[in-house]
């Protein structure tokens, strides 16, 4: 019997890897001899730097760079030596992790500190940087991470423009004269989930830029300056910002991405499957036990879960699912393609016992799973 465990985190409450020992132990208690795979898994977001630290075997950096208002702070990134691979999360030098929520201002926000990440890891000697571009307090379309690479965006008069999102409005002209020299040896893969264009009533400031302190005058002087710059990067590199699925990704680093890294934009977790070699590694498996905080229909739409159950259907391999909350029917479930089904809230006394002891609940319901299914 081999069982694979793929798990994402529980969100405040327990890591992948955690996950993955309460399985083993909850499973080993009933039946020692299953094999048992430890993969977890991640979805470009939140938790992928730990999940790839291992399995890239790579090393963590961390250097100071400019935070969202251009205030030193420190950020980390993953740097694998053997395969020259880069894991950086955007989030770590430009997202709202570092900020109080009464500091966010997405106007005045910038990603310099995101491209200063990169060009760390490009002096290090990257041929691959994977770029994780959720949870962002930003607006800029990514001029600021443009900027720390060595792109100058300019206004009528020549002169550079400050790369923050009230200035998109400003720019004339993008100068490529001094981008780092090295960029077009590094192949970029973003990690993107949302396909939201550029700008418009679907776009980058109309959806995201409220929960990022932008009122509503703000969104609209947000949203000119996309569409504008929007045409300028049309002019330039010849590709129509509107017609890229996920340009308005993270204040429109997802064009940025795209234009100024020449990078490709990939679902997160269809990303994190390939790198970690998902599909190669469940082979001949008879179970994968996968889980994350909250089972419900945001789950059928790409997140990890989903991922696990696409590679699965096609090896007739059956999914059991262990989460902290279930929010799906059983039809959906079965209509999902997962074949067995637990979560913590069912077995603890309230949400807070359920958070503080994820553990033991995780360890509980392996153990049932067990009996139930493998005995």
């Amino acid at each position: 019997m081999k069982i694979v465990v793929a798990p994402d985190k529980f969100k405040n409450s327990l890591t992948g890897w955690h996950f993955c020992n309460a399985v083993e132990e909850g499973i080993h208690a009933i039946n020692p001899d299953v094999e048992l795979i430890k993969l977890p898994l991640a979805d470009g977001g939140d938790g992928t730097m730990d999940v790839l630290k291992h399995h890239l075997n790579g090393e963590l950096v961390r250097i100071e760079v400019n935070n969202p208002f251009f205030n030193p702070t420190l950020a980390t990134y993953l740097y694998a030596e053997k395969s020259k691979t880069a894991f950086i999360e955007m989030a770590e030098a430009s997202g709202m992790k570092l900020l109080k929520p009464e500091q966010l201002d997405c106007k005045n926000a910038t990603t310099f500190g995101t491209g200063e990440m990169i060009v760390d890891a490009i002096n290090k000697g990257a041929w691959k940087i994977i770029l994780g571009i959720g949870g962002s307090a930003t607006n800029d379309c990514g001029i600021g991470m443009a900027t720390a690479l060595g792109y100058r965006f300019l206004d009528k008069n020549k002169r550079t423009v400050k790369p923050i999102g009230v200035n998109l409005a400003k720019i004339e002209s993008i100068d490529v004269t001094y981008v780092h020299p090295k960029l077009n040896e590094v192949a970029f893969e973003i990690a993107c989930d949302v396909e939201n264009p550029l700008y418009g009533k679907d776009g980058a400031a109309f959806v995201y830029a409220a929960q990022k302190g932008a009122t509503v005058d703000d969104i609209i002087i947000l949203d000119s300056g996309l569409r504008h710059l929007s045409k300028i990067i049309e002019e330039i590199f010849n590709v129509n910002p509107q017609n890229v699925k996920g340009a308005g990704a993270a204040g429109g680093m997802g064009i940025a991405s795209k234009v100024f890294l020449n990078g490709e934009l990939q679902p997160g977790i269809q990303l994190i499957r390939r790198v970690v070699k998902f599909d190669e590694k469940i082979k001949n498996a008879d179970w994968i036990i996968t889980g994350e905080g909250t089972l419900d229909k945001q789950t059928l739409s790409g997140k990890t879960v989903h991922g696990v159950v696409t590679s699965t259907k096609a090896k007739n391999i059956k999914v059991a699912a262990l989460c902290g909350d279930l929010k799906l029917s059983e039809k959906e479930l079965k209509n999902f393609g997962i074949d067995y089904a637990d979560w913590v809230l069912r077995h603890a006394k309230d949400l807070n016992d359920a958070l503080e002891n994820s553990y033991d609940y995780v360890k509980k319901m392996a153990t049932e799973f067990a009996k139930k299914v493998l005995l």
